[in-house]
């Protein structure tokens, strides 16, 4: 079932896919192999954005209409060619990640059916400073796409007063991610603050339109900033992932003049490959900038200081941090009070 396995150039690697028939999007009739073609099409692009980034893949061993899991560590038998990188979480155990530096570390990781790569916002070098600010906008129900996009717009002049700029891409469903390259000066913690002062100022300035409130029930009708993407051991899909909905879309990379126009459901599978043989990678320049978060801790000083906006909650799993208010649903809190 799935016909023989094929062997697959690579950058000039040689990869072997077996079941290469097999159906992985059954709406759209897309395979294992024109997911793995799909990937070697984008691979300057999907490269750039794991490049020495340890990587948990999201496999789908059915396809989509199947069960899936994360996959962190890297299997013991992989190829002695695909770097890895020992990351701890907070539970304080760790893992050895794959950080793909090449398409054929891609290609092998589709053999195991992944379709989404979830990077860390770090390098192998140093797993403890992230050198990407990551801001996730994403829509609550009663919102969509176009709400995004104005907060979006918003978020874009919150970053440039602060001396930043941001790289958007559609998430491959209804929101968008704004992706920041830092100095890798500050640990997780750090990033986290200042991801929660930039969501602040955003929500100051669209408090009809955007929320930092952890609590769904808080949340209403507007476009949540989750500020917890940027804690340890939480990860967004990387540019150009495949997204497990029925018609096979992508985390397609925009530039901003793009996002108003930009239909997320345009980028997929079958579309993608025509657009970066025509454009490239059009977030390629990320890797030429590294940003300071100073000024943007500084505005985090300034709330705690003169509006006591101090720490948010983490996720449950979590262990309890330093400053973080109690994790108790605020319905809940009331109701035991």
């Amino acid at each position: 079932m799935g016909g023989k396995a094929v062997e697959l150039d690579a950058g000039g690697r040689s990869v072997r896919l077996s079941s290469p028939d097999k159906v992985v999007f059954p709406e759209r009739g897309f395979t294992k192999l024109d997911v793995a073609r799909y990937f070697l099409a984008v691979g300057d692009g999907i490269v750039r954005a794991l490049r020495d980034r340890p990587t948990t893949l999201q496999r789908f061993p059915d396809g989509v209409a199947g069960e899936f899991f994360y996959q962190k560590r890297i299997p013991k038998n992989h190829p002695d060619w695909i770097p890895t990188a020992t990351i701890a979480f907070p539970s304080g155990r760790t893992a050895d990640e794959m950080c793909p530096t090449e398409i054929a570390a891609v290609i092998w990781a589709a053999q195991f059916n992944t379709l989404t790569f979830h990077p860390w916002p770090v390098r192998r070098g140093d797993t403890d400073h992230p050198d990407e600010l990551r801001i996730d906008l994403d829509p609550q129900p009663g919102t969509d796409y176009a709400d995004a996009v104005r907060a979006a717009h918003e978020l874009r002049a919150v970053l440039d007063e602060h001396g930043l700029r941001g790289w958007p891409k559609t998430s491959g469903g209804r929101g968008l991610h704004v992706f920041v390259p830092i100095e890798p000066r500050w640990d997780f913690t750090g990033v986290r603050r200042a991801a929660i002062a930039c969501g602040r100022e955003l929500e100051r300035r669209m408090p009809d339109a955007v929320t930092t409130a952890w609590w769904k029930e808080e949340r209403g009708e507007r476009i949540f900033v989750d500020y917890n993407q940027t804690a340890r051991d939480r990860t967004i899909a990387s540019a150009y992932s495949v997204r497990p909905r029925p018609h096979a879309p992508v985390s397609a990379p925009l530039h901003w003049d793009e996002i108003d126009d930009a239909v997320p459901e345009d980028f997929d599978v079958g579309t993608m490959p025509e657009r970066f043989a025509r454009l490239g990678d059009v977030h390629a320049d990320m890797e030429q900038h590294a940003f300071s978060l100073e000024s943007l801790l500084a505005l985090a000083e300034r709330d705690e200081r003169e509006h006591g906006l101090g720490n948010l909650p983490y996720p449950p799993e979590y262990p309890k941090m330093p400053g973080e208010p109690k994790r108790v649903q605020p319905s809940r809190a009331r109701h035991e009070e």
